[in-house]
């Protein structure tokens, strides 16, 4: 497949979906196919399907058409996925992927092996978003296509910081920009603003972070109870791993928190010479390089012991090489 018209060719009913608890990258990628379709392919019927989206999407336009559940029995002419690396990562409409007469996954994620009808997967570009791009007519790609892309983009690659960035993603980048949308405004709502609330909750995980393995490894978390004190879920946690990962001479940071009782959310972000990819994989999740996680289950400190363990098996290795 060289270009997204391929697909879409004679099809008169396309279905959309991601990953769950979806990512920037996710949200961006699935909208901005979405948009793309209902600006240029107006004969087309489409619908996109995703878990609530954070607040932080909600700059990109018709952000509100999302279905976050399920609507009925439907039969898709197409389905196309984006940013699921796997099949059981996909979100909500399982079935309507089966359902579909043809299937389509556009992804990014080295570890996804293909299981749709037709797999578009380039493992060493940096986002779903930069890939999604790559397919789509340059000429059709309006400012609110290019600030979904951009957004797709600037999340799976830290503003253009991780080694996934190359030189073809800022090219993208400065293409999406002179459409006209505020890239700055989406760069502050994406990673900096936050709520007075998410703040006091980064503080207490600053505050009562764990340095282990000389100071190369640190550890932040919250239970569930604390959760529950402070009014907070998954959504309000964003950039706090993030943040642990700036920690000077630390190599990998983690941070978990509670989803439901002994069952966790594991974050992992690399500071470049411990793939954080395979640690999560270990664990039956997923990621890249430098950015990866999984759930687990088990007491926070079984879950804390048994990824510390991989991941200090992990900068052992890497200090053989």
């Amino acid at each position: 497949m060289n270009n997204i018209s391929e697909v879409l060719d004679g099809v008169k009913k396309v279905g959309i979906g991601g990953h769950i608890r979806p990512d920037g990258d996710c949200v961006g990628s699935c909208m901005a196919l979405y948009l793309y379709i209902k600006n240029n392919y107006p004969e087309i019927s489409v619908k996109v399907y995703l878990d609530s989206p954070k607040p932080v999407f909600d700059h990109i336009d018709r952000i509100g058409e999302i279905h976050t559940e399920a609507d009925g029995d439907q039969e898709f002419d197409l389905f196309v996925t984006c940013d699921v690396s796997a099949r059981d990562r996909l979100a909500i409409v399982d079935r309507y992927f089966d359902m579909a007469k043809k299937t389509v996954c556009i992804d990014h994620h080295v570890s996804n092996t293909g299981f749709a009808d037709v797999n578009y997967i380039k493992g060493d570009i940096s986002s779903c978003c930069e890939v999604l791009y790559g397919l789509m007519d340059k000429d059709k790609v309006d400012q609110s296509v290019a600030a979904a892309v951009y957004t797709g983009m600037i999340h799976d690659t830290g503003v253009f910081q991780y080694s996934s960035t190359s030189p073809e993603t800022m090219r993208i980048a400065g293409e999406l920009m002179k459409t006209g949308f505020e890239f700055n405004r989406i760069i502050d709502q994406s990673f900096y603003e936050k709520t007075y609330l998410q703040n006091q909750v980064m503080g207490r995980v600053l505050a009562e972070s764990i340095l282990l393995m000389n100071g190369t490894c640190i550890i932040g978390y919250l239970r569930k109870r604390d959760m529950e004190f402070y009014g907070v879920d998954g959504k309000d946690l964003d950039g706090i791993v993030s943040q642990l990962r700036l920690t000077k001479g630390v190599e990998v940071a983690m941070f978990l928190y509670e989803m439901e009782t002994q069952t966790f959310k594991v974050s992992l972000r690399s500071n470049g010479n411990v793939d954080v990819s395979k640690v999560a994989v270990y664990f039956g999740g997923g990621g890249h390089t430098r950015a990866a996680g999984c759930d687990l289950q088990g007491s926070m400190y079984d879950v804390i012991n048994n990824v510390t363990r991989e991941i200090c098996r992990q900068i052992c290795l890497e200090k053989e090489k």
